[in-house]
């Protein structure tokens, strides 16, 4: 497999950092603002990181592809997640924060059961094969999709909550939460056709 696999799931990893705030109680929307805002440079940061050195990688054996995917889980997705168990939302976004961070409860553990069948992949043309072709490759790229569906929809969630008033003390706060979330979330990097994220041979 070549390194270009890699980029773009690598990409993704912005997600895996999107709304990481410190505990202790419920946030106001302001709050909640500045740890989206800060959460954003940090995604900037460590996906930057992985880009770089997925970058270098000539063509990708199933053991790279397996440590690519531990390390997106053990450096980023996994400690976010128990960040964001403890994070409590203010009420106008407590239901979109739920489904975001429940889809990506999702995606660890979609990720984490791939990687192990990453593991018993075999680095020929009829291994490559085989994992596209598996259960456990068929619920990431539906994980993925499920994602990008809904990085695609927030601006319409956004309405939704102005239209309900939820905005009111803060009428800026649309425009600049969905610019730093999208930039926080990777939205601009999620693929055309998730359904091709590995597939082998390249389409």
């Amino acid at each position: 497999m070549s390194k270009q696999a890699l980029i773009i799931p690598s990409m993704l990893l912005a997600f895996a950092v999107g709304l990481a705030a410190c505990g202790g109680g419920e946030l106001s929307l302001t709050e909640y603002m500045e740890q989206v805002d800060a959460a954003a440079t940090t995604a900037g940061e460590r996906g930057e990181e992985l880009v770089a050195d997925a970058a270098e990688m000539g063509d990708v054996a199933p053991s790279q592809l397996q440590a690519f995917l531990e390390r997106s889980l053990g450096e980023l997705r996994v400690p976010l997640q128990e960040t964001v168990d403890e994070l409590t939302p203010p009420d106008q976004l407590a239901d979109l924060h739920e489904r975001l961070w429940g889809w990506h409860a999702e995606l660890i553990a979609v990720e984490t059961t791939l990687a192990s069948r990453v593991g018993g992949t075999e680095d020929t043309e009829a291994g490559w094969t085989a994992l596209s072709d598996s259960p456990e490759m068929l619920a990431y790229r539906t994980t993925i999709a499920k994602g990008k569906q809904l990085c695609n929809g927030f601006q319409a969630e956004l309405d939704a909550i102005s239209d309900l008033g939820g905005f009111a003390d803060a009428p800026w706060m649309p425009g600049e939460l969905r610019g730093v979330v999208e930039t926080a979330l990777g939205c601009q990097w999620f693929p055309d056709h998730p359904e091709d994220i590995y597939r082998y041979p390249a389409p």
